[in-house]
């Protein structure tokens, strides 16, 4: 969230997913450390193998990965009951 938008390729998002799922189960047990971790890895994936576009573009977004400071109730209100990243039609 608000650092910048980035795509990513099928073999990234199927890494994000999983990652995705570990951040939901912690969510769903109250366990922000595991959260924050799962969260922050998600992130660092993206800058490190997606490829950022230009600041000035404006594409519709299908993820936002929210920063691991939030609270878990702040969280929560983020995540669809498919977690951060919703299943796309092929």
């Amino acid at each position: 969230m608000g650092e910048g938008q980035f795509r990513v390729g099928e073999e990234l998002r199927e890494r994000l997913d999983t990652l995705d799922t570990e951040a939901m189960t912690a969510l769903d047990g109250g366990d922000e450390g595991t959260l924050d971790a799962r969260l922050d890895a998600m992130w660092q994936l993206v800058q490190s193998e997606g490829e950022r576009l230009p600041d000035e573009s404006l594409e519709p977004s299908d993820v936002v990965i929210p920063p691991s400071d939030l609270s878990l109730e702040e969280t929560r209100k983020l995540f669809s009951e498919d977690g951060l990243i919703p299943e796309l039609p092929v």
